[in-house]
């Protein structure tokens, strides 16, 4: 609310300004008027900058997130979590790919050795449900994930192939 009332007088002062400097507006006025009138509007609808900021995340990190996941494949980058849960904590050499400390979440199906792997986009504790970009070659998840996109497609969607966006636990 403090942010959202911060903004509405940022907005009233410059679309003041705008208005009694008319003779001499500059598109820098106009523009300062613009960004806080739309950061204000944007305050009611927080879905808009997440989803905004996820894609770009998805997009600009898609790269580091593949390697990472053909560095598990290969073997060179294991579990090496003090719970031996299958989290593995990212060396500095990557960017942070995961949020909540730059863990990924390594699992192998005992039956026929597929691969998944959870990147966490938003990482809650407990018994909160988290947001992941998950990697997965694994048919059974494959088939979870569907119909999870099925069941809630506004919270999960397929990203590529082998590569899901899931809110929550499906397994």
């Amino acid at each position: 609310m403090g942010l959202s009332a911060t903004l509405l007088i940022g907005t009233i002062i410059q679309i003041v300004k705008l208005i009694k400097e008319q003779k001499n507006l500059t598109k820098f006025r106009i523009v300062k008027s613009i960004v806080f009138g739309l950061l204000f509007v944007l305050t009611f609808f927080r879905h808009i900058p997440n989803d905004v900021i996820e894609k770009v995340d998805w997009t600009l990190l898609k790269g580091k997130r593949t390697e990472i996941v053909a560095k598990i494949k290969s073997g060179e980058l294991i579990a090496n979590g003090k719970n031996n849960n299958g989290i593995c904590e990212l060396p500095f050499e990557f960017p942070i790919v995961s949020n909540g400390g730059n863990d990924v979440w390594i699992i192998r199906n005992k039956e026929n050795d597929k691969l998944t792997v959870r990147f966490f986009v938003f990482r809650n504790f407990f018994d909160s449900p988290s947001t992941k970009f998950v990697f997965t070659e694994d048919e059974k998840t494959i088939e979870a994930f569907e119909k999870r996109i099925k069941e809630k497609p506004e919270n999960n969607w397929k990203l590529d192939d082998n590569w899901y966006r899931i809110y929550g636990d499906v397994y």
